[in-house]
């Protein structure tokens, strides 16, 4: 497939394309296990009345090639917000094509549209491609902090 690679907003009725770019990027992440998210869970969590997240569809020739869910965090020591890239997947056989640089460019301009202080996202250890990719966009690891997680049970049991 080759053409213009354009960019566009994801909307109500692409609630099960997301969970189709969502379900092939859990695969790829070798995390399907982990993966119980519907398409009515993603759509009531971007298009409901009070929306947690948002999300962008790459397109090539008019098809989706790629996709990015993100959502907003907040600085109090700076009292901005970022913007946190939940996640980033592009077709295997759309990669290389420059574009995971067009979405993350585009994700730089909402966070700065927006008023943010920055953007941040995790990645894998073992995901050597795209730790290369996000050093060629001037991307840096936050060494000092370790990522902390309350989940499951051990939640269920705090919170009760």
């Amino acid at each position: 497939m080759s053409g213009a690679v354009t960019i566009r907003d994801a909307v109500p009725g692409d609630a099960a394309l997301l969970t189709q770019f969502v379900r092939a990027l859990a695969e790829y992440e070798r995390l399907l296990h982990e993966m119980c998210a519907t398409e009515a869970d993603l759509s009531r969590a971007l298009f409901g009345s009070t929306p947690r997240a948002w999300a962008l569809f790459a397109e090539c020739g008019g098809q989706p090639v790629g996709f990015a869910l993100w959502f907003y965090t907040f600085s109090s020591f700076a009292a901005k917000p970022g913007l946190y890239v939940e996640d980033v997947f592009v077709v295997p056989e759309h990669r290389g094509r420059g574009i995971g640089r067009m979405i993350f460019r585009d994700l730089a301009r909402r966070a700065l549209d927006e008023g943010c202080l920055r953007m941040e996202w995790w990645v894998l250890n073992w995901n050597a491609p795209a730790i290369g990719f996000y050093r060629s966009i001037g991307a840096r690891p936050v060494d000092d902090w370790t990522v902390q997680r309350l989940d499951g049970a051990a939640l269920r049991e705090f919170a009760g």
